[in-house]
């Protein structure tokens, strides 16, 4: 199988974040798959980020935001005390947002559900920027 790749680097800033990357991956994908079937990976190499696929510009988004803060509270509780405060609730996250995403893709398009987005969740405030890399195998 011949693969293509690429790596796109997010803005993330200061926030906590979730960055949607669905024109990135369609983008992506008609630079190439070439019509092909296969699969989208989606990694991002980042110790306190992860990808997820949810529905965006409904509350989703936000609700998964304030979910993550209930679950993970950025506070001293955490063992891991590096960078800014509370930064060790954000290694914790890979735990239950994975850092990769494996997608379908037929036809040379990303198949997704309705409402359904890829996004890069990021709720540490001390990185402003992530790196997300877009494998295709076909």
């Amino acid at each position: 199988m011949a693969g293509t790749f690429t790596t796109r680097t997010i803005t993330t800033g200061a926030t906590e974040t979730m960055h949607d990357l669905t024109n990135a991956c369609s983008a992506f994908l008609r630079e190439a798959a070439h019509g092909r079937n296969g699969l989208l990976n989606v990694f991002t190499p980042h110790a306190t980020s992860g990808l997820a696929v949810i529905e965006t510009g409904a509350g989703s988004d936000d609700d998964l935001l304030a979910a993550l803060r209930g679950i993970l509270p950025a506070d001293d509780r955490w063992g891991d005390r590096h960078g800014g405060p509370g930064h060790g609730s954000g290694h914790v996250l890979p735990a239950l947002v994975p850092p990769h995403a494996t997608l379908p893709v037929v036809d040379g398009e990303l198949e997704l559900g309705d409402s359904q987005s890829v996004v890069l969740v990021n709720t540490d405030r001390d990185g402003p920027e992530r790196q997300v890399r877009l494998s295709f195998l076909g």
